[in-house]
Order: structure tokens, then sequence, then C-alpha cells
């Protein structure tokens, strides 16, 4: 038995070889389409630890990239910068995953927590996607706009 385990565990080593082995953010990725038909692929944060981390201590995202964040229940959420290095777009959607507001080129917090402005949050919304500065203009993203995911 102990010589059968090495060669079952080298057989199986072998069949991901000449493939790349998905990534922890691979599985937790889903894609976002656009009005336009343009699509990004988003980081899901489903947990208060993600929701919180967010994106603290990133020093960039790609053009096609972004995060989506899910919260339980419908709901009024400010959002923050604090520990962000770069802007970001953050677009808050209600259940039907239409845009109700939108905070352009959010700028990073560099400030102390407790000075750190909020953002948004003057809408009910279930889900919110961030993306880099600026990208929510190149999509042509508009409140009233709906999502897919």
């Amino acid at each position: 038995m102990r010589r059968i385990l090495p060669a079952v565990a080298l057989a199986l080593m072998s069949m991901g070889c000449g493939r790349q082995a998905p990534t922890l953010e691979d599985y937790q990725a889903r894609t976002v389409a656009f009005p336009n038909g343009k699509q990004v692929r988003a980081e899901s944060m489903l947990t208060e630890a993600d929701r919180s981390r967010g994106m603290m201590f990133r020093n960039s995202i790609a053009p096609e990239r972004g995060m989506l964040f899910f919260h339980e229940v419908s709901g009024k959420y400010k959002y923050w910068m604090y520990q962000c290095r770069i802007p970001l777009d953050i677009i808050w959607m209600d259940r039907d995953r239409r845009i109700v507001e939108i905070s352009a080129d959010t700028p990073p917090c560099t400030t102390e927590a407790g000075e750190c402005p909020n953002y948004g949050g003057h809408y009910d919304a279930l889900y919110v996607l961030e993306l880099g500065g600026g990208m929510a203009a190149k999509y042509a993203l508009k409140v009233g706009d709906t999502l897919r995911f």
C-alpha cells in the first residue's frame, strides 16, 4: 500500500503539467457584464472580513478587473477609502442589479481612519462594484443601468 501512494501522487501531479493551476481568486471571481456588452472579471467579496478588507493595500487594479461586494440584506451602505492606494469608482446596485448610485474617481484616504470621509449609502443597495478610477465613465455606466453577474 505504501508504494502505491507515492505513485498515485506523482500521477496526479503530472496531470496538471502544462496548465497553470487556478488561484483562489479564480474560484471567487465572476464575470460582470455591462449594458454596452463589455465585461470585467470581479473578485467576489462574500464575508464581512472580505468586505472590510476590500481594496485595502493594493497598488493597482487592471482595467478589466473589479471587486464585487455582496451584502446579506438590502441597505444604505457607506464605503470609505481608508488604506486604499488608488482611486476607485464605487457603484451601488439594488436587488435587481440596477445601478442606484455611483461615486466616480473616489480618492484614496491617506489620513487617519477617523478622518476618512464616507461615500454613497444614499439608496438601498444589495451589491457594490468597485472598479479602477475612471472605468465607470469608460464603460459609460450610469444610474439606472442594469448589470449582469
